[in-house]
């Protein structure tokens, strides 16, 4: 059965003027009620007809954002920044998830079609390649957030996760550290191969080789880290820092190193990725590569706002870069010896 604009103004809660006002932009309604509209627009794939609109061709002034999901310790960080830039000029923002899958990105695709955005920033869910081609194909302006290394074909955000991990290297090496182990990100991940390899170049830029027994992959979970660990205390040779490729995963690895009777950072240095709000709170607090997430999402959001406005997309990847954050998981520079 067809949706009508009755329904639409129905479910979202307003008149069917006011419906009608927002499909056709005008600037009189205010941005909450003009997203809340588009949002049932989306849900509903409600399509006006060419006589009621050439909302094809209008501006919306709001921006998509899909995400896999809004629990992602750092994902409140980048929607701050985006919602920062947006709010700033006059921008709504309609934010979709991927929480049910395909069903999820389902309903996403036709929010697309019923072009309810101007323009969408992305943060790649799990299983999203069909999607993903569509928007390409659909010519809808696209920027990326945390391109998990991929290099996709859309412009993109991310952090230098490769200098990150070499920084990470260092400065396990600084406080004395020689035997160090490494908790990885799925092996698929872009950003895990570039922050292992970047682990590798700090540690033989100090002539020194990673031992392999000491490297296993994570999932990005604390309870990888957890399981991680006590698996390497049981099988894996002795061991005195760990770099985990996350903040939870680090997390995990001090819960393991609690559970297994290791000082922290006595015994085993420790040190994550990202610098989440957990990270100050861990016990001992956790030191950290400072991913710069508000910077990323802010970045985003101008970048898209430029191709908006008529800007041509960058033609490499904008890369923000980390920084080392120091906390008590490693204690204090020392040396060897």
């Amino acid at each position: 059965m067809r949706v009508t604009i009755a329904e639409v103004a129905r479910r979202a809660r307003v008149s069917k003027t006011t419906v009608s006002r927002v499909l056709n932009n005008k600037a009189d309604v205010d941005a909450a009620t003009a997203v809340r509209v588009r949002e049932v627009i989306a849900a509903t794939g409600y399509i006006p007809s060419a006589g009621a609109v050439g909302l094809a061709r209008g501006v919306t002034r709001t921006v998509g954002m899909l995400v896999p999901g809004v629990t992602w310790p750092w994902m409140g960080e980048v929607l701050q920044g985006v919602a920062d830039v947006l709010e700033a000029k006059g921008y709504g923002l309609l934010l979709s998830t991927a929480s049910r899958g395909a069903d999820s990105l389902d309903g996403f695709s036709r929010r697309v079609s019923a072009k309810a955005f101007d323009g969408l920033l992305l943060v790649e869910p799990p299983d999203a390649v069909r999607h993903l081609r569509v928007l390409h194909d659909s010519g809808l302006p696209v920027v990326m957030i945390d391109d998990r290394g991929r290099r996709p074909a859309f412009p993109s955000v991310g952090t230098d996760n490769r200098r990150g991990g070499a920084a990470a290297a260092r400065h396990l090496l600084d406080t004395g550290r020689t035997r160090l182990a490494t908790v990885t990100g799925p092996h698929g991940f872009g950003c895990t191969s570039d922050r292992l390899n970047g682990f590798h170049d700090g540690v033989r830029e100090a002539g020194l080789a990673l031992d392999p027994r000491l490297i296993i992959e994570g999932d990005f979970t604390s309870e990888s880290g957890e399981a991680a660990i006590l698996q390497l205390l049981a099988t894996g040779p002795e061991f005195d820092a760990v770099f985990a490729h996350n903040d939870l995963t680090a997390a995990g690895v001090l819960a393991g190193l609690r559970k297994a009777g290791r000082a922290v950072p006595e015994d085993v240095a420790v040190i994550g990725f990202d610098d989440v709000p957990l990270a100050a709170h861990t016990q001992p607090p956790l030191t950290t590569i400072h991913q710069p997430l508000r910077e990323m999402g802010e970045s985003a959001a101008r970048q898209l706002l430029a191709q908006l406005a008529g800007a041509p997309p960058p033609e490499a990847p904008v890369i923000v870069p980390t920084s080392l954050v120091v906390r008590e998981s490693t204690g204090a520079p020392r040396t060897a010896g």
